[in-house]
């Protein structure tokens, strides 16, 4: 299976308040973010709890689906901070740049 490409532009930092996994949306206060929020970005590393987690906030990331995407669908967090497809009441947290199935690893477009 090849790579995908991941081209952050910008990433921050903030200190995490739970433990983190990597390539999920994390909330402004450091909290693996909730369905359909506004997410500060995507987790870069697996993150202790308050220890410093480097987020990207800008650029083309990696996240993990948490259900069936299709290619160019806007994209949301779930309860777990994985991708799904947002509806017209969520935030857009980005675009998806590949379809997916569920717990695959999908590019999206932030901040664009």
């Amino acid at each position: 299976m090849a790579e995908k490409l991941y081209k952050p532009l910008l990433i921050d930092s903030l200190t995490a308040k739970v433990d983190l996994p990597k390539q999920v949306f994390v909330d402004f206060e450091g909290n693996i973010c909730t369905a359909g929020k506004k997410a500060f970005g995507v987790c870069d590393v697996e993150t202790d709890a308050n220890q410093l987690a480097p987020v990207a906030v800008l650029g083309i990331l990696l996240v993990v689906s948490g259900g069936t995407i299709t290619k160019g669908s806007n994209v949301t967090s779930d309860t777990t901070g994985r991708a799904v497809v947002a509806t017209s009441s969520d935030a857009i947290n980005g675009y998806a740049l590949d379809d997916a199935s569920e717990g695959e690893v999908i590019r999206i477009a932030r901040g664009f």
